[in-house]
């Protein structure tokens, strides 16, 4: 697959098997990721990559606890009040029950942390598509950043103090065998040529 087919081929994966891909396949998606541009060269996103089904559980319990503890506001965004409305109805697993769990963070304070995360996704999203993973960008984690409950547990599995979570990906093989590959119509992101 070249990596013109990769990016119009890729298409976020909500449902996925329980089995791990092979460790060096889910490290190929991952080298992916860290050779990713960032600002100035920094290289400063950190991976926590959490591939532990208990882990996981726990912290869809504890994500899905906090949501549901939240107000939905004229202004919540429509994704954020998904969240919101699906935890209160108690049945609410933020990564889709995906075997592996990639949680991107970077300094608090840094300029490009969303930036160079936004790339080093990306890449892994691009790699999981060409090796045949689904795979689907998670902000839940980023939008609970300054709950102190998500962070205590961020915390026990790596997350440092002075980090801020940027974003997440999620990674495993689809329900349904491959991923879906059918390229979606754009209408939107319009361009200007002068």
């Amino acid at each position: 697959m070249d990596t013109f087919e990769a990016i119009l081929t890729r298409r976020s994966t909500r449902r996925y098997k329980e089995n791990l891909p092979d460790r060096e396949i889910i490290e190929k998606v991952i080298e992916a990721g860290r050779y990713a541009p960032s600002g100035s060269n920094s290289q400063s996103t950190h991976l926590i990559v959490i591939d532990k089904k208990d882990i996981l559980d726990e912290l869809a319990k504890v994500v899905r606890e906090e949501f549901s503890k939240m107000d939905i506001e004229e202004d919540t965004y429509v994704s954020l009040k998904n969240s919101i409305r699906a935890s209160k109805s108690g049945d609410y697993v933020f990564h889709y029950g995906a075997p592996i769990l990639i949680v991107t963070a970077n300094r608090k304070g840094y300029g490009n942390a969303i930036a160079d995360s936004a790339c080093l996704l990306e890449n892994m999203m691009l790699e999981a598509n060409a090796l045949d993973l689904g795979s689907c960008w998670i902000n839940q984690l980023h939008w609970l950043d300054e709950n102190e409950v998500v962070r205590e547990f961020l915390y026990k599995i790596g997350l440092k103090e002075n980090e801020t979570v940027t974003g997440g990906l999620i990674i495993g093989y689809p329900e349904n065998g491959l991923p879906e590959r059918i390229a979606l119509e754009r209408k939107g992101n319009p361009v200007t040529w002068l």
